[in-house]
């Protein structure tokens, strides 16, 4: 722990010791996933920029509301999210993990609860949400976006 003095080691590896991941691996491996700009979010970005389409990415859409949006058309009030299959439970995909399934599935319903929630907040402020896989296809994607465009 380079750089920090003795009793700040001490209470990192603390915190450390504590993790809810069964192994330092499997912290590992979660603590380099990704909130934003995801290859399923980038690979839509890009069609929907080479169409022409400016949007904003990683906003809040009701300051009030501690959720960000993967994309956002502010003016259209179109909020865009690109769920992970694992991260959302995805009906497809989703495989529990073998260790620690408590932790896991109150995890994965929490972030279903928490999709629903958000969906109904920005519904209500006037909000059109486009919710997504991660595994769809990014052309349709980008295309269902466009349409959506269009409709406002």
């Amino acid at each position: 722990m380079r750089g920090l003095d003795r009793n700040t080691e001490a209470a990192y590896v603390g915190r450390v010791e504590h993790s809810w991941a069964t192994t330092p691996a499997t912290r590992k491996a979660m603590q380099g996933n990704r909130s934003r700009d995801t290859e399923p979010e980038l690979a839509v970005r890009r069609i929907l920029h080479a169409k022409g389409l400016r949007y904003r990415v990683g906003i809040r859409p009701l300051p009030g509301l501690r959720r960000t949006a993967d994309i956002a058309f502010t003016r259209a009030r179109i909020a865009v999210f690109i769920d992970g299959c694992f991260w959302h439970g995805c009906p497809v995909h989703y495989r529990a993990p073998g260790s620690n399934m408590t932790y896991w599935s109150a995890k994965v319903s929490r972030n279903r609860e928490r999709d629903l929630e958000t969906t109904g907040h920005l519904v209500s402020a006037g909000w059109t949400v486009l919710r997504f896989w991660a595994h769809e296809d990014p052309v349709m994607v980008a295309d269902q976006i466009m349409h959506a465009l269009k409709g406002t």
